[in-house]
């Protein structure tokens, strides 16, 4: 992580008014430009298997196959945004591709940020397991199956037979199932 505030000169600001008026400020250049290039080198060159990426709603959407794509770089540079955004000059300089978190606005590129991080990290080799990435929702395409644990019965309510049946490939069928049930009736989106 890097601070910004280390590449605003002492006494000035990290943003400014935009030019046409209008409401809130605009991330200055200089500062940004100046931390990239600590980052990639003076010529703004971004290397193979590297990525810079600005969260903004005006970017396409987040998804487990962007996840995917760049749990497998060796580096991924994200340039968090404040206010209205960073100045547009930025993508004259820089090849940045703006991605959005969803169809919202937050006050800053933190949270996507983390958001990013945390679905690339949990993809890596070993910070969970394969067969757990492999069933997570999305990984297949559909929402995933529902789970359950101990106790057997809470409250009157008990776990699905077949889940405590032993037999592998009638819970195999089962989840199958619930996942496509689950996918269509919550996101109709994803079906094939």
């Amino acid at each position: 992580m890097h601070d910004l505030w280390q590449y605003v000169p002492a006494g000035e600001r990290a943003d400014d008014a935009p030019y046409g008026g209008g409401a809130g400020m605009v991330m200055r250049l200089a500062p940004l430009i100046a931390c990239v290039e600590d980052l990639l080198g003076r010529d703004l060159n971004v290397p193979t298997r590297t990525l810079v990426v600005v969260p903004s709603p005006a970017g396409a959407r987040f998804d487990h196959a962007l996840a995917a794509q760049w749990s497998a770089l060796d580096r991924l540079i994200i340039v968090c945004g404040h206010y209205e955004g960073i100045d547009e000059r930025f993508y004259d300089l820089v090849p940045a591709r703006e991605v959005s978190l969803g169809d919202f606005v937050l006050t800053g590129g933190e949270i996507p940020a983390l958001a990013f991080v945390d679905a690339c990290v949990r993809l890596l080799p070993g910070a969970i397991t394969a067969q757990s990435a492999a069933e997570d929702s999305f990984a297949q395409g559909e929402l995933d199956w529902p789970h359950y644990t101990r106790p057997a019965v809470f409250r009157g309510i008990a776990v699905p037979d077949v889940l405590r049946s032993g037999d592998h490939g009638k819970i195999a069928t089962w989840r199958g199932e619930q996942a496509r049930t689950r996918t269509r009736a919550r996101r109709p989106d994803l079906e094939r």
